[in-house]
């Protein structure tokens, strides 16, 4: 018998199939937490949002239009998300800071509560920093094209622009990432070839 494709299993998902709407999770969940990882840069928030993307997806499964790839819609689903929870990140860290400033003591304790981006290659890492120093468009942009390996139109399709308006901005994201390599991360030339 021949699997399924992803229409028959988005059609049987709508009729209430679980099998169906599983197996086109455990496909898509990989690159959907790849994303969202890093773009929060921590596993339990990238866990968090990649649950409710499938969760906002598969409620919205009916509206979805079949005829179209699954991946770029749970892709734009889950960088909605993790840049709503990067703002309530933010606004979080903003009440942290008037707490140090308040209570220098603070720190102290809220320091220990910080993770690091865990073990991996240290150039990996180095580079994922690098890009973490970019704007948030500009990141969105490379981690689409590069870190998930998407083509610039199923990263037209995640951002809702043109495919030369991708093609620019990868562009001008590289350019950016190449400053912040000669000024920030030196060792990272030689491997990126700039």
């Amino acid at each position: 018998m021949e699997p399924l494709s992803e229409v028959e299993l988005i059609s049987r998902a709508r009729a209430g199939d679980g099998g169906a709407w599983e197996k086109l999770m455990r496909d898509e969940l990989p690159a959907v937490f790849r994303l969202a990882y890093l773009l929060l840069g921590d596993a339990d928030d990238a866990e968090d949002v990649a649950q409710e993307a499938f969760i906002r997806a598969y409620r919205a499964l009916d509206r979805f239009d079949a005829s179209r790839p699954l991946r770029p819609w749970l892709l734009r689903i889950t960088s909605n998300l993790a840049r709503n929870q990067r703002r309530s990140i933010g606004r979080y860290l903003g009440a942290l800071q008037r707490l140090v400033w308040s209570d220098p003591e603070a720190l102290n304790s809220a320091q220990g509560r910080v993770a690091g981006s865990g073990p991996g290659p240290e150039e990996a890492h180095d580079l994922w920093q690098a890009v973490r120093r970019l704007g948030s468009t500009d990141q969105e942009i490379i981690y689409l094209r590069f870190f998930l390996d998407l083509s610039e139109a199923e990263a037209a399709r995640v951002t809702k622009v043109a495919a030369g308006t991708v093609k620019s901005r990868t562009h001008r994201a590289l350019e950016r990432l190449r400053a912040v390599v000669e000024r920030e991360f030196p060792s990272l030339r030689e491997s990126l070839g700039s």
